[in-house]
């Protein structure tokens, strides 16, 4: 079994809806704070065009993420309605530590949560946004199907009632606004860590 990873350093822990801007948001984060690294979450997945193995996930088959599972080797995973598992690895999370950085983990609302009951130093944000603009941003982006669209909204209803769980939540319907007061709790969440925070 994995031991914990627990640290000095913070992990921070982003969730939210789908189509709330999540990955846009954490893009402009690291932008503004190098100390910060993204985890690379391992998924079942198939790869999309323009991904890349070990940059954007780890594309593992159902067999190994069920030999890592059994192996303790996952701090969370979610199994999707439609059939796919994704994953943190603890070996992701010392990966960025030993780097002297802070892990971000971008991921569903219920790994979000059980990293919080998991790890003492995590700091959560939940991101929002109104349905219709989820809705619109989720048919844009045109990589679900019509089903699976119907279903993450179905989902981000769900999503939205646990909100107040988290230790911010930040509606993204304008994405400057919303930008700046992450970085300014990232700002807070640094400082005590004895990180400098670059604006």
């Amino acid at each position: 079994m994995s031991s914990s990873t627990s640290s000095p350093l913070p992990v921070l822990v982003i969730t939210g809806q789908s189509g709330a801007g999540k990955g846009t948001l954490i893009k402009r984060l690291l932008e503004r704070f190098p100390e910060l690294r993204l985890a690379v979450s391992a998924t079942t997945r198939a790869r999309r065009p323009g991904e890349i193995e070990g940059v954007h996930y780890y594309f593992i088959s159902d067999e190994e993420f069920d030999r890592r599972l059994a192996a303790g080797e996952f701090l969370e995973y979610h199994a999707f309605p439609w059939g796919q598992r994704s994953g943190t690895l603890y070996s992701e999370i010392r990966r960025v530590n030993d780097e002297g950085r802070v892990c971000v983990l971008e991921l569903e609302t219920e790994g979000a949560l059980n990293v919080a009951e998991r790890e003492p130093n995590t700091f959560t944000v939940f991101i929002t946004a109104p349905i219709g603009e989820l809705e619109r941003r989720l048919r844009d982006r045109a990589t679900e199907s019509s089903g699976e669209i119907e279903e993450r909204l179905r989902v981000a209803g769900e999503q939205l009632r646990v909100a107040s769980r988290f230790d911010r939540v930040i509606e993204n319907d304008d994405l400057e606004r919303a930008s700046d007061e992450l970085s300014e709790a990232v700002r807070g969440l640094l400082a005590p860590a004895g990180t400098m925070a670059r604006p």
